[in-house]
């Protein structure tokens, strides 16, 4: 195995840079690993072994001319299987996708490709990103490096689970309920859901137009840093993009590198540090915060008392907004087509086509949102979880003009077995119980390893208000500094 597995982001860029090793090398070295390990994790959907090469043959020619490189040029990067990528598979998990090919880069991946990373695949992930363990892919459940017979969290535990087992320094995910955080968390790694409309989701395909989120995972703070520079930042093709330049989230985590914390207030939702976490994960929490006071922090409670019930407004929103989203795959534009034998109407077509191409979570959270949307329903559903999105956003704004940023624990558990949830959809949900509220305002969050439960990692999360993305890198980072970086068992 080689030690170039081992190098975080920014390390191995600078040795690009400085020409110590080629971009060819570490994507060989990268490209190695997933040939040993990822028949037992299956990270990956699609490797690009030659378009990766490529790139990074790329890189080294540049460096050899003597042109400046990015601060990222040369990195092997994970793409989660939502972003449209040119001519390289993007199923969404799906077999209703299965082999479609884009014709477009996404915008996140078009500013990849532009800062000289090096994509080395598409990474899996629960069918149309509707899920809490990614068990719901239709090309079958990824597996968490700590423990192969564990879940790697949900959606988007292909991205997190290639981090934790060396085959990628960096990687991106989706966040619309937590798919970033929550797999960070039970990896022993960081994601980071940046604020909604700070990076962009032209190419990203729709779950739910309003909370979908694109943004970076890592396994240090600064390199999610670093990545979220690159990605972040406005895009007019996405009308929700916000017109504004990315925060110094690069700076603001080698600022909360150095271990100070002075002058800085940290709010501790009550709400999520009482019943519905396992005791382990509630003992690491509180060492963290205990570490972060140490650090000059001001610690204090903070109740949010509508959190409670962002669960149950998330599963009328998200459901009813992918019901509309989903309406496009039918068969008839691209993708699976079931049943054009010349015998049967376009209605039938485009029922046999979804009815072979969804699988059991998309069906039930369509059906949810269709129900939801409905005539005589809208109000009563659809119209009363926007009110109480309004309330969550109003409680946010009230504890941010107490504190800087909000903590909690990332999950309310650690990693469990695979198919220990699958036959209850309501425990699988509360996966995103603690990260449901940041996607519901649209601020940013970020989790970051914090403990052990078990010999599992445990994630602590922190919340900042909307364009203060800076916040939470300065806090995570300073917790990093001094909880370390978790690295699992061997393969």
């Amino acid at each position: 195995m080689s030690e170039l597995i081992k190098l975080t982001a920014t390390e191995i860029a600078g040795l690009v840079a400085k020409g110590e090793t080629s971009a060819v090398e570490v994507t060989q070295a990268h490209l190695d690993r997933i040939a040993a390990v990822d028949d037992r994790v299956h990270a990956f959907l699609h490797v690009d072994t030659e378009g990766a090469l490529a790139a990074a043959r790329r890189v080294d020619e540049r460096r050899a001319a003597g042109e400046e490189l990015g601060p990222l040029a040369g990195v092997p990067v994970a793409v989660k299987d939502v972003l449209t990528t040119k001519g390289v598979p993007t199923t969404v998990g799906s077999k209703i996708l299965e082999g479609w090919r884009p014709p477009y880069d996404s915008t996140i991946v078009q500013r990849l490709r532009d800062a000289g990373t090096v994509m080395l695949g598409k990474t899996n992930m629960d069918e149309f990103a509707m899920g809490s363990s990614t068990e719901y892919s239709a090309y079958g459940p990824t597996h968490n490096p700590w423990d192969l017979d564990r879940i790697p969290g949900g959606s988007g535990g292909g991205s997190a689970a290639a981090l934790a087992a060396y085959e990628a320094p960096l990687s991106i995910g989706s966040d619309t309920g937590g798919s970033i955080r929550q797999p960070g968390a039970v990896t022993g790694t960081v994601g980071a859901k940046p604020t909604y409309g700070g990076t962009s989701r032209y190419g990203l395909v729709a779950f739910s137009s309003s909370l979908d989120t694109p943004g970076p995972c890592a396994r240090t703070v600064l390199d999610a840093a670093l990545l979220h520079q690159v990605i972040g930042g406005h895009d007019p093709r996405d009308s929700t993009s916000i017109p504004q330049p990315v925060p110094d989230v690069v700076g603001a985590a080698k600022l909360g590198a150095t271990g100070d914390l002075t002058g800085v207030k940290l709010g501790v939702v009550t709400e999520f540090t009482g019943e519905g976490a396992e005791p382990g994960v509630l003992a690491a929490f509180r060492e963290s915060v205990d570490a972060l006071a140490k650090l000059g922090a001001e610690i204090v409670e903070v109740s949010c008392p509508h959190f409670r019930y962002a669960l149950p407004a998330y599963y009328l929103i998200a459901p009813s907004e992918c019901s509309s989203n989903l309406a496009r795959f039918d068969g008839v534009r691209f993708g699976l087509r079931v049943g054009d034998d010349g015998n049967r109407s376009l209605e039938e077509v485009m029922s046999l086509t979804r009815e072979a191409g969804f699988g059991a979570e998309v069906k039930r959270r369509i059906m949810i949102g269709t129900y939801a949307l409905s005539s005589g329903y809208y109000d009563a559903y659809y119209g009363q979880a926007q009110k109480v999105r309004t309330l969550i956003t109003r409680d946010f704004t009230a504890a941010f003009e107490q504190v800087d940023a909000l903590i909690s624990p990332t999950t309310p558990f650690v990693a469990f077995p695979i198919g220990a949830r699958t036959a209850d959809p309501y425990q699988m949900y509360l996966a995103d119980l603690f990260t449901i509220p940041t996607n519901l305002y649209g601020g940013p969050g970020i989790s970051v390893p914090c403990g052990l439960s078990d010999g599992l990692p445990v994630g602590l999360q922190v919340m900042a208000p909307t364009m203060a993305d800076d916040r939470m890198y300065r806090v995570a980072a300073a917790l990093e500094s001094v909880v370390g970086t978790f690295t699992p068992p061997a393969l």
